[in-house]
């Protein structure tokens, strides 16, 4: 590794490190505007300026530009060099305005930072400003043209990074502008991270602007929970209210980046109908008295009916905290074990990825970004875990082949290889891929059993779908056969459930062909990861729950943070099942129909304002700070007037608590004069560790570590009849996916203000063969005659997509749930125009 002299301490680097990094290293910051590690460099400000003493390059050079070389010095503190980065400062302070008091970037500007560490204060120059006009940019970046410094930075990442096109370079000379051709939202669901890009205050964040200013934030260390991913955040809060939520680099994410659902879509835990106060039946309580009366109930309930009268739901949604305690919870009681999925074969998808997942073949989401082949299979990156989107185009930009079988439109914002495959055709046109891309004496290389079980893979029935796209086939072919470092990405939602387990086994056997190769799964919800480890190894399923309810043989249910609602196929059912009960007590946070409708109901802590854990698709733990304690955000308590000028020793709306707190005092209630002994929450996390000990606290999993095994099961997935199918071509239904969508769909970003703003309108897809077969175009409304009524909804035709399906995003505005069973197949004559 070369090594380098930097104002006179020397340092060893890896090949191909810039001057620039390899001074941060030791603790010095050269300054900067258009260098960012994640986009390289482009030497377009000048910024960066030191001065190289010895080595191949002599004088003043950009130190973003330069690769370190054996026998360099360099001195960021040459008198060339200072002089040179005073100069370029007074050039750029030459038409930026003097706005910095009413500047959202005040106080967190580098151009501010970098014009007082360079010494400039006075504005030679006496001709006139240069002035631009400002664009309309949607409604989440607000765009302030006059204070830019050219720096390329926002084109390049919405350009070349994020792969949009309708934000970038305009004009030329000094006229240089950056913005869209006119005015109108941009269309990529990553432009917030625009805020954090700009070293001045050209785009800042609408719902912050002119709210707060950056040294009156609490800033903490937190997660964005919207998707299995965990990407990093900070959360920026002040008076009870949470402002602005900024991306945080994680080597293991391998980016700072966020998506906009992740960024703007904490307005649940400001927003004024939050549920903030413990109700008995219609009346508002104290929380204290609500647990009381609570915990009393189902006191009552377990003495008279048997704890199997008890049952407890919840999600992953929930913390790991949460989740952990709700099973100490039940099995202190002596209750059944508790449910986290409404859905039992989502549950056995979910269940049977976290069980094959380990140590050989696992990757994190920075390691698909450098992969060289990326076959997604039954999931839809973009909607469904948006900065996963990012990583495969991270992967495309450095020569990687991208494939996508899904059923699905696919908008993967980099050039891919889309098939639009059924859900049951889906392990067929998977498994023959593979075995078509394996050459002849690669098969024989392979043990005995894993010879075996290529043999038993399908062959070309699945590939007559595909006929016509025969070049689509031979360029999968041809990119999987060249690989030497391939990654399976495989969903949870729209595959069938023999597919997560057929993904490891074709992980498995790649790796032994190759030597290489990841696998990456996509999980519905946050903390679905965590949902799995602790549902249990019973076979019983929330479906059976609500069966028990309408016989009345469950006379109670505990929903924790937990809306069934949301995924359940057939809402009338549902509702009726639960008029039933005797008892419905809800912990939660949303104002949720079920907290409308519960007997009791307590409130609880959001992420930000207690301390939680979450473990990411990957079985990563993942540790999130309190920002702030809570309550009633200030300009709703205050009306939008000063805050009071006296103190007092209650915060206004605080009368909440952590789930789990919640649920061990209910325990030691119900337990009476008798001590009910509740497992160590902890205790029930029985994956092995994989990564070296972390400082921990108590029994909590340490901040990184992975939660997987070394090896899950040594033995290749038993193929059996009935995992390779096809349509029969004779039957005339639809099978409905009921799926997620950027925006509008996820449960706790539907609370945003800012989201609903830009939230998709309700719509289905159906592919245009399909369309013009039934008689159906384009923005039609359809009517769909179900056992629970009709419904109503635009349709979009596409031409990319699996015909004999109908995708339909969840949108929360949309009443989607009539279906008589999680089956949810659609006869064609039950649709007709509306």
């Amino acid at each position: 590794m070369p090594r380098i002299i930097i104002d006179g301490l020397e340092i060893e680097v890896p090949q191909g490190t810039k001057v620039i990094d390899a001074a941060e290293r030791l603790g010095i910051m050269i300054p900067r505007f258009c260098y960012l590690k994640s986009l390289g460099a482009v030497g377009a400000c000048r910024m960066c300026a030191v001065t190289f003493l010895q080595g191949p390059f002599k004088g003043v050079q950009m130190s973003c530009m330069i690769d370190v070389q054996d026998g360099m010095s360099v001195s960021t503190t040459h008198e060339e060099a200072v002089a040179f980065r005073k100069q370029v400062i007074e050039w750029l302070m030459l038409n930026h305005p003097h706005d910095c008091p009413v500047c959202d970037e005040g106080g967190q500007c580098l151009l501010q930072d970098e014009t007082v560490s360079g010494g400039h204060g006075i504005r030679r120059y006496r001709g006139k400003k240069r002035t631009y006009r400002n664009q309309y940019l949607g409604v989440f970046i607000a765009h302030e043209m006059n204070r830019c410094i050219h720096c390329y930075r926002c084109s390049r990442f919405y350009q070349e990074y994020c792969g949009y096109r309708d934000l970038g370079v305009l004009q030329m000379a000094d006229r240089v502008y950056f913005g869209r051709f006119e005015d109108g939202q941009l269309e990529s669901p990553f432009s917030g991270n625009l805020v954090d890009l700009c070293p001045t205050g050209v785009y800042t964040d609408i719902p912050a602007r002119h709210k707060v200013r950056s040294w009156d934030l609490n800033r903490s260390p937190s997660l964005c929970i919207h998707c299995s991913l965990g990407c990093n955040t900070v959360a920026n809060a002040r008076h009870r209210t949470v402002w602005r939520v900024e991306g945080r680099f994680n080597e293991a994410l391998g980016s700072e980046f966020i998506c906009d659902r992740g960024r703007f879509g904490f307005g649940h835990t400001n927003h004024p109908i939050r549920p903030r106060r413990a109700k008995e039946g219609s009346s508002f309580v104290s929380l204290k008295d609500a647990m009381k009366s609570a915990a009393e109930k189902l006191r009552h309930i377990h003495a008279t009916f048997g704890a199997q009268a008890i049952a407890c739901l919840g999600s992953a949604r929930n913390s790991l905290e949460t989740q952990t305690t709700l099973r100490s919870f039940c099995e202190g009681l002596r209750l059944p074990e508790p449910h986290f999925f409404v859905n039992p074969h989502v549950k056995k998808k979910v269940c049977g990825a976290v069980a094959r997942l380990d140590e050989r073949v696992a990757v994190s989401l920075n390691q698909v970004a450098h992969a060289d082949f990326v076959l997604a299979v039954g999931t839809d990156p973009l909607n469904e875990a948006p900065m996963l989107a990012l990583a495969m185009r991270q992967a495309q930009r450095q020569g990687a082949s991208l494939v996508v079988l899904d059923p699905r439109p696919s908008f993967l914002p980099a050039p891919h290889v889309h098939m639009g495959v059924a859900p049951e055709a889906l392990n067929g046109v998977l498994g023959g891929l593979v075995r078509k891309a394996m050459e002849p004496g690669e098969r024989e290389n392979t043990a005995l059993r894993s010879r075996g079980f290529l043999q038993s893979l399908p062959g070309e029935p699945f590939f007559r779908a595909f006929s016509d796209e025969q070049e689509k086939v031979d360029a999968v072919l041809s990119g999987l056969k060249k690989s030497r470092n391939p990654v399976l990405v495989c969903g949870t939602e729209v595959v069938r459930e023999s597919t997560p387990s057929l993904c490891a086994d074709l992980a498995l056997l790649l790796k032994e062909v190759k030597g290489r190769c990841g696998l990456f799964y996509v999980l519905p919800g946050a903390n679905a990861f965590g949902s799995a480890l602790l549902s249990g190894s019973g076979e019983s399923t929330f479906l059976d729950v609500i069966q028990s309810m309408e016989r009345g043989f469950t006379k109670a249910l505990v929903l924790v943070e937990s809306d069934p609602f949301v995924h359940f196929p057939h809402q009338e059912r549902l509702r009726e099942a639960m008029k039933k009960l005797e008892l419905l007590v809800v912990l939660d946070h949303l104002p949720s129909l079920p907290v409308q409708t519960s007997q009791v109901f307590l409130p609880t802590s959001t992420l930000f304002e207690v301390d939680s854990t979450f473990i990411s698709q990957e079985g990563r733990v993942q540790w999130s700070r309190a920002v702030h304690e809570g309550g009633i955000p200030m300009e709703q308590w205050t009306g939008g007037t000063h805050p009071p000028r006296v103190h007092s020793t209650v915060i206004p709306g605080r009368d909440f608590r952590a789930c789990g707190e919640i649920l061990k005092e209910m325990a030691r209630i119900v337990g009476g004069k008798g001590k009910v002994f509740l497992p160590d929450p902890w205790s029930f996390l029985e994956r092995g560790p994989s990564a070296p000990e972390a400082p921990s606290r108590g029994n909590r999993p340490a901040d990184g570590k992975r939660l997987i095994p070394r090896e899950s099961s040594p033995e290749l997935f038993p193929l059996q009849e009935g995992h390779f199918t096809l349509r029969e071509e004779t039957e005339h239904a639809f099978e409905l996916l009921v799926v997620e969508a950027v925006f509008g769909t996820e449960e706790l970003s539907a609370h945003s203000p800012a989201m609903e703003k830009w939230e998709w309108e309700p719509h289905m897809w159906m592919h245009e063969q399909d369309a013009f077969e039934l008689g159906f175009s384009q923005d039609e409304v359809i009517g769909m005659d179900l056992d629970g009524g009709t419904l109503e909804v635009k349709l979009k035709v596409c031409p990319a997509m699996a015909r004999g399906v109908l995708v339909l995003p969840r949108h929360h505005r949309l009443q989607w749930q009539k279906f008589s069973d999680f089956s949810m197949r659609v006869p064609h004559d039950c649709m007709r125009k509306s």
